[in-house]
């Protein structure tokens, strides 16, 4: 398993490497891209991911309920976290909130238990990217109402994903191919502005993220399991909920930090830094729910 994930996490840090040497050595600039990559590429990426599989609300909705609870819970732990250590809890919450459920927790769950997990590892990546753009959002601009959050595209673009995905309506094979190559530009953009912000980190902020890399994994598969226990959750499910709550905060974290200038340098060594923490510590989770 460990070989396995290190391919899965190799390519993360090869590709914000090249960032944080654009960064370091060209000054590399990369706000508007950020920008864009929210309003377009992202929005892409979210809806054939959703509407390209098949997805059972009914019977997944209590590892629904237990993923919201879990990252409600995060959430309120993060923010008694960051008012002892006199951080900003915008800085410090979505990240310890929303983790990487996507381009680490779905290939993931495949290794571990194959393809008959997979519908309810993508219900919890649903879960997830609900959450973090509306909620998330919320976090990080008060201001904003609510109902606006309906215009926001990732928003819309995860709403028409699943309508797509429970209707099993069938999409113009054209269209798809469009959609998924503008989707393909926002992961790698992602981790390109990551490493340019990387480029201008204190090494304050990486001691401080070194922490959290190691807390936020644990904390999260002990709190998982309380919650699958108490909504008697199958053992299936019960594991993978754990090996969820494991995993490390999401790039698009970061995203948000740019987009909203929430301290981003600290975010995005919390997000490196987390990640690279995963290639020890999800064979540790892994290991914990087979056994």
């Amino acid at each position: 398993m460990l070989p396995r994930l290190l391919e899965i996490v190799f390519p993360i840090f090869a590709v914000v490497c090249v960032g944080y040497l654009l960064g370091r050595y060209r000054r590399a600039e990369l706000g508007e891209a950020n920008r864009l990559n929210l309003a377009v590429f992202v929005p892409a990426l979210v809806f054939v991911s959703l509407a390209g599989k098949p997805i059972d609300l009914g019977q997944l909705a209590r590892l629904s309920v237990a993923a919201a609870v879990l990252i409600g819970f995060l959430g309120v732990l993060a923010w008694g976290a960051s008012k002892l250590l006199a951080i900003d809890p915008r800085t410090l919450v979505p990240p310890m909130m929303f983790n990487n459920s996507g381009n680490i927790g779905l290939p993931v769950a495949y290794l571990t238990w194959g393809e008959s997990i997979m519908p309810a590892a993508v219900m919890l990546f649903v879960v997830q990217t609900a959450l973090q753009f509306s909620v998330g959002v919320r976090i990080l601009d008060p201001r904003m109402r609510l109902a606006s959050l309906w215009r926001v595209p990732v928003v819309l673009a995860t709403v028409a994903g699943i309508g797509a995905s429970a209707s099993s309506l069938p999409l113009w094979p054209p269209l798809v191919v469009a959609l998924r190559l503008l989707g393909d530009i926002a992961i790698p953009l992602m981790l390109l502005g990551l490493g340019v912000r990387l480029a201008q980190t204190s090494h304050q902020d990486w001691l401080l993220s070194g922490m959290f890399a190691w807390l936020r994994p644990l904390i999260g598969f002990g709190v998982a399991w309380g919650i699958a226990l108490g909504l008697r959750l199958p053992a299936e499910q019960a594991s993978l909920l754990m090996v969820f709550g494991a995993l490390p905060p999401a790039v698009m974290n970061f995203l948000f930090a740019e987009r909203y200038q929430q301290d981003p340098e600290r975010v995005a060594s919390i997000v490196l830094i987390g990640n690279l923490a995963a290639i020890l510590v999800l064979p540790v989770a892994i290991a914990a729910v087979l056994r």
